[in-house]
């Protein structure tokens, strides 16, 4: 039984009817050491504080096998199955090991619109672990939705390209948000990137991020190419949100 498929069926005895496992894992371009495990619950009603406990017990505790850490998302049947703009998130959790090593949790989120891309890829390319098809339990996600809040984080990023820590993120997750943007396609990052430097081959931040996945943060992203990619892609995004 692989790490994730271990720690879906601890979920399932606290409580929770579906798990989905998404990201990397399902779709492929998982890299050991540096992806997270993605998994989607979703339960019956709303979560107690009980089992909210007893899901961050387990999450902290989880065996993630050659994984970088864990990413959670736990949603009310009734929100999966039909989405707003602002939809609620029961609980979120977020363990990366590091180093250094970090656990963040959020209960009771009445209002998570970066959740409305987790359910769009859980949808489009999640396995379910355990409980039904991810079809099932989620509904589409209008593209405008994900588009509209997309474009929101590619607007503050472009106040942030001297992040240097965050800078190879802010360019493959931009490349995964234009491609979303013109083709309706979620895929993993290195394949966004992939794609977007086939669209634009004078965008070197790409590949300064692609060599920094490959070879550490000894490989400089530059801000001023950052900026360069992020104004394309909020061109390329306005046309179509």
């Amino acid at each position: 039984m692989t790490a994730a498929e271990g720690l879906a069926h601890l979920l399932a005895g606290a409580g929770v009817g579906s798990v989905v496992l998404h990201g990397s894992l399902a779709a492929g371009g998982f890299r050991p050491e540096q992806s997270d495990i993605d998994l989607l619950a979703v339960l019956d009603g709303g979560l107690t504080d009980t089992q909210a406990a007893e899901i961050e017990r387990l999450v902290r505790q989880a065996d993630v096998g050659g994984a970088a850490g864990i990413d959670l998302d736990v949603v009310a049947a009734e929100v999966a199955g039909a989405p707003d703009r602002m939809p609620a998130l029961e609980l979120h959790l977020s363990r990366h090991d590091g180093p250094p090593a970090v656990f963040e949790a959020e209960r009771r989120v009445r209002a998570a619109p970066d959740l409305l891309a987790e359910l769009s890829m859980a949808r489009a390319h999640g396995r379910a672990i355990v409980g039904a098809a991810p079809h099932e339990v989620i509904a589409p996600v209008p593209a405008e939705w994900i588009i509209e809040r997309g474009r929101y984080w590619l607007t503050f990023w472009r106040s942030q390209t001297d992040d240097v820590q965050h800078a190879a993120f802010m360019v493959l997750t931009a490349c995964r948000m234009w491609r979303f943007a013109v083709e309706g396609v979620h895929c993993p990052k290195a394949q966004a990137a992939r794609w977007a430097m086939d669209r634009d081959t004078s965008l070197v931040a790409i590949r300064q991020a692609l060599r920094q996945l490959d070879h550490g943060p000894a490989v400089v992203v530059a801000g001023n190419d950052i900026a360069d990619l992020l104004d394309v892609v909020l061109n390329e995004t306005a046309q179509r949100g």
